[in-house]
């Protein structure tokens, strides 16, 4: 016998919900399909599209805490900055004497309100924007930078709405200008380490790869500065993982995602949110506004990827609870699995039974740009010199006409696990197709730049 809801009002109003809730469902559905479906384009690929050899010259938007930090480390690259954009005029000042003591000419300063960005990408004197602000500006700042004959080169996540990640892709390809995610991590020690013996085949047939960002960022959410003046909100609008580049770019990489693989489909799922009203509680007067916020973003979300040669990608988030810092940086093979904080590995038949080893012993492999600039890197910090490396191969592979690391394609594909853990958390982690934003043309390379850069 059917479990029939009764002809009552009760019963009609629990239908009703039912049908709309479905109806929602499905909608979203085939918004996220038509989303997944390549939109027609005359314009070609950016794929292998090397840059023309020139020493850039370069404007920056967004000289917070970031920008500020990522200037430092061009400047000890020799690079040359010629414009400076904030809406903090203090914080654009701050920056200018950076570079004028680095012996530079004073660089212009773009400071009169939210939009004056758009003067700095309209100059003719720019070859690379590099974008450093909230994460909602960064596809309108790109997307002008470009607009404007220049390359742009975005902070993390490049976009957060899957119709950003092909604006994006669309501009690049009808401009012929390059946009570059800024991912640090992919250029990490172990991350570099790793990924060159990935491709030498140490690991054998890769099958699964694990990346995540947990990290206690209460203290900074709730700040009256940086971050904090924005970072928070993010939480009340969204639930699913809110920053997935910095864990997953390296696991792609490894697994050559655009190079011979690509993302298939993604499912999520979110635990309740909790830490931000418990830290609100212990550290908020009642008085504070804060208090009329609600958060809605689970505090941990969990996601897996199925990539189209059969892959599995488990990908986490969590910001809002004690957590020692990790990026979890797993990949692993039928020959062997490497595990990060700490790092670790383990090959068929090593020494010791079944215990992990240390990654020393296999030094030997260490990335050459590491071997070449790793000393001034670590000097400089940045993450541990990951920063600096990062920079100076983009200015290394603009000077030299190379072909970018990262591209526009390698930007829109890591950042869409937001949209798409969006989407599936609200509808009962169910499957999220993803975008192909390469049209087809990922079987066009076989490895990352940056593990055959000699």
């Amino acid at each position: 016998m059917k479990n029939e809801l009764p002809d009552t009002p009760e019963g009609l109003s629990r239908r009703n919900f039912l049908r709309l809730g479905g109806m929602t469902a499905v909608g979203l559905s085939l918004q996220q399909q038509l989303h997944a479906q390549p939109p027609k384009s005359k314009a070609a690929s950016m794929i292998g599209i090397q840059f023309a050899p020139v020493n850039p010259r370069i404007g920056m938007i967004g000289v917070g805490g970031r920008g500020t930090s990522l200037l430092k480390n061009l400047l000890a690259a020799d690079a040359r900055i010629l414009a400076i954009c904030d809406v903090v005029r203090e914080k654009a000042e701050f920056a200018q004497a950076l570079v004028v003591k680095a012996g530079q000419k004073s660089p212009e300063l773009y400071t009169k309100g939210d939009h004056d960005f758009e003067s700095l990408a309209g100059r003719d004197d720019l070859d690379l924007v590099i974008i450093a602000t909230p994460w909602d500006w960064h596809v309108q700042m790109a997307v002008a930078a470009m607009t404007h004959g220049k390359h742009a080169a975005v902070e993390v996540p490049a976009a957060t709405s899957l119709e950003d990640c092909w604006k994006l892709v669309d501009t690049s390809e009808h401009t012929r200008r390059h946009c570059m995610m800024l991912e640090n991590c992919c250029y990490g020690y172990n991350e570099t380490l790793i990924l060159r013996m990935v491709h030498e085949g140490l690991f054998g047939d890769l099958l699964y790869g694990e990346g995540a960002y947990l990290h206690d960022l209460r203290e900074e959410l709730f700040s009256d500065k940086g971050e904090g003046l924005w970072r928070r909100t993010v939480h009340t609008q969204r639930n699913g993982n809110l920053y997935p580049t910095h864990g997953l770019g390296p696991v792609a990489n490894y697994m050559g995602i655009q190079r011979g693989d690509r993302f298939d489909y993604l499912v999520s799922m979110s635990t309740p949110q909790r830490g931000l009203d418990e830290y609100r509680k212990a550290h908020v007067p009642r008085s504070d506004p804060r208090w009329s916020e609600r958060y809605i973003t689970g505090d941990l979300n969990t996601s897996l990827i199925k990539t189209a040669n059969g892959l599995t990608v488990t990908l986490k988030n969590e910001t809002v609870n004690p957590h020692p810092y990790s990026r979890v940086n797993v990949i692993a093979g039928t020959k062997g699995v490497f595990a990060d904080y700490p790092p670790r590995i383990y090959f068929d038949g090593q020494a010791g039974d079944e215990a992990w080893a240390g990654i020393d012993s296999w030094k030997e492999h260490q990335h050459p740009l590491w071997k070449r600039e790793g000393e001034i890197a670590q000097k400089l910090g940045g993450h541990g010199g990951m920063d600096y490396l990062m920079l100076y191969r983009l200015l290394q592979c603009m000077r030299e006409g190379l072909v970018p690391d990262m591209d526009v394609y390698d930007a829109a594909a890591w950042s869409a696990p937001g949209p798409l853990s969006v989407l599936s958390v609200a509808q009962g982690s169910a499957p999220m197709k993803f975008p192909d934003f390469t049209r087809g043309k990922w079987h066009e390379r076989s490895a990352s730049q940056i593990a055959t850069q000699t």
